[in-house]
């Protein structure tokens, strides 16, 4: 049976089984909240991110999650610094221009504060100068640090990144560092060769059969 694991990954969490980093400082990753080393990340989360992961031991349903030709949305929760106008999500909507090229068009809308939301450590570190706001952001890329990117170009750099959705699967329900199994869907496959035999050529309606006779010598 195929397995597919949904987890909310905290802050500062390698979204990885193990540390591959420096031995004198060790980070804390997926097996320090995940004791089933036969499953592994559908995408990845940056350390510095937090939410929804998807887990699974099945390679076909890993690769169909993340294959961009699916265009699989994911959904963000981002704290920006500063309040976005009218204008700022226009342009996150329709694209903005980064170093790698143009954005697709996503969605981008001002919201408030998710109820219930978790606190975070260490807590973000906030001017008293400047106000703050959340934006429900949802694009179907999967560049590096995108949504970071996205919002620092249009003037409003992210404090707090979490990732709600992917596709149908959201964090609904699902404390932080706490994962579920769920229902893991049928990926379809590549169609199957036919098993009927060659069907053979219809004679040709202009064909003449006498020129098929053998010729008198």
């Amino acid at each position: 049976m195929t397995r597919l694991i949904r987890f909310n990954k905290p802050y500062d969490v390698l979204p990885q089984f193990t540390d591959r980093g420096s031995q004198g400082s060790p980070r804390a990753t997926l097996s320090d909240f995940i004791d089933c080393p036969s499953v592994y990340a559908a995408g990845r989360l940056d350390r510095d991110s937090e939410g929804l992961m998807l887990l699974t031991d099945n390679g076909r349903l890993q690769s169909w999650i993340t294959d961009p030709k699916h265009k699989m949305t994911k959904t963000y929760w981002v704290q920006v610094e500063g309040k976005p106008d009218a204008e700022a999500l226009k342009l996150l909507a329709e694209g903005i221009e980064l170093k790698d090229g143009k954005t697709l068009p996503a969605k981008a809308r001002l919201m408030d504060e998710p109820p219930g939301l978790w606190a975070r450590t260490p807590p973000v570190r906030m001017r008293k100068t400047v106000a703050d706001s959340w934006l429900e952001l949802t694009i179907r890329e999967g560049r590096n640090r995108q949504v970071r990117r996205m919002t620092a170009a249009a003037g409003y750099p992210t404090l707090r990144l979490i990732r709600y959705s992917i596709g149908a699967w959201t964090l609904e329900g699902l404390a932080q560092g706490a994962w579920d199994d769920l229902e893991a869907p049928k990926v379809p496959g590549p169609p199957k060769p036919s098993q009927k035999p060659p069907r053979r050529p219809k004679a040709s309606a202009n064909r003449n059969p006498a020129s098929d006779r053998p010729r008198r010598r």
